[in-house]
């Protein structure tokens, strides 16, 4: 399919999932819930707030522009889907749509409802998409794969599909650094980068770079309309929990009912905690920065003097082109074509 007819049709299915009625969208979320807990009304509205980013004609038409497309040579890609938030998978089968490839998907057990929902809307648009698009139990043959889940599995991954393309993700945590003249506004879109899909995705923040003596006191102030997270049960469960660890090992931590603050050396805090550390200097920062670059999915800061770091509140708002571990799929995948 040409990129131009492409474009025009992944429009349409924008417009397609745009207008699924309050009805149906009620009874995807109650299926979705079902399976996982953690997936709300709002995360799953987030989700497809996401989505809807990517399907706009004009930045499809930038990003594809962009990037050598060949379609000549097709390959079988398999796609191995997360479940931590709502289909968080789809970019990397829009791009293996978008560059002729066929997509083996094998969905997470924790989100196997929205995906196949919307791509069936797509199949109506355009039937000849049907024959790029599978959702498989197991990977058959594939010449390529795209694989996403925890460091454990990672290994898995490496091991045993070694001998052909691949892309294989393992845990990543993203950074918020604190100057210390933030405005309530700033700290209110850092706290939904710490909040937003409870801090399940890679792309939320789970440690902060502060200045030496910071006050988080109004960090707290600012984040306080956050506060109805804790009304969901699992949130909940694991604040409660978190919070008992702490007060057991007798260790220090800031808390305002629905997140607790503490000082640590490690990158990847649990649910309902975030860690932080001080530093000294922006070159210290830069330091820091560099030397976990292989943790780091993302940096979010108020200043501009920060290489690679994005504004407070975009954590969960990536464009077509904000490559997860900073991997251009679009071109590995093209590159297939030529193997």
């Amino acid at each position: 399919m040409k990129n131009s007819l492409l474009i025009n049709v992944l429009n349409d299915w924008r417009i397609r999932i745009n207008d699924i009625n309050h009805i149906n969208f009620s009874e995807l979320c109650r299926k979705t819930k079902a399976k996982n807990g953690w997936f709300t009304k709002e995360s799953i509205s987030l989700a497809f707030n996401g989505i809807n980013r990517f399907l706009d004609a004009e930045k499809l038409r930038k990003w594809i522009d962009g990037n050598s497309v060949p379609h000549q040579n097709p390959k079988e890609v398999g796609i191995v889907m997360a479940g931590n938030i709502p289909m968080v998978g789809f970019h990397d089968m829009l791009c293996t749509v978008v560059t002729g490839h066929t997509a083996q998907i094998k969905l997470s057990s924790q989100d196997d409802v929205l995906i196949p929902y919307i791509v069936n809307l797509l199949f109506d648009i355009s039937p000849e998409l049907s024959h790029q698009i599978r959702f498989v139990n197991k990977l058959k043959s594939p010449q390529a794969i795209i694989a996403t889940g925890s460091n454990n599995s990672a290994r898995y991954f490496e091991y045993y599909f070694s001998s052909i393309p691949h892309i294989i993700r393992k845990n990543r945590i993203s950074v918020g650094i604190i100057s210390g003249n933030e405005s309530k506004e700033e700290l209110y879109s850092l706290g939904k980068d710490i909040l937003q899909y409870f801090g399940l995705g890679c792309r939320n923040i789970s440690k902060l770079l502060v200045p030496e003596k910071y006050d988080f006191r109004f960090f707290y102030e600012n984040i306080e309309p956050l506060q109805s997270v804790v009304l969901h049960h699992k949130y909940a469960n694991n604040y409660d929990y978190n919070k008992s660890i702490l007060l057991i090992n007798v260790l220090k931590f800031l808390d305002n009912g629905f997140l607790l603050v503490q000082e640590s050396n490690q990158l990847v805090s649990p649910i309902s905690v975030v860690f932080y550390e001080n530093y000294k200097s922006d070159k210290a920062l830069v330091s820091y920065l560099d030397q976990n670059k292989k943790e780091i999915q993302c940096v979010v800061s108020g200043g501009d003097h920060l290489p690679g770091r994005i504004p407070f509140g975009s954590t969960q708002k990536p464009e077509l082109w904000d490559y997860s571990d900073n991997v251009n799929i679009l071109e590995f995948l093209s590159g297939l074509h030529h193997n």
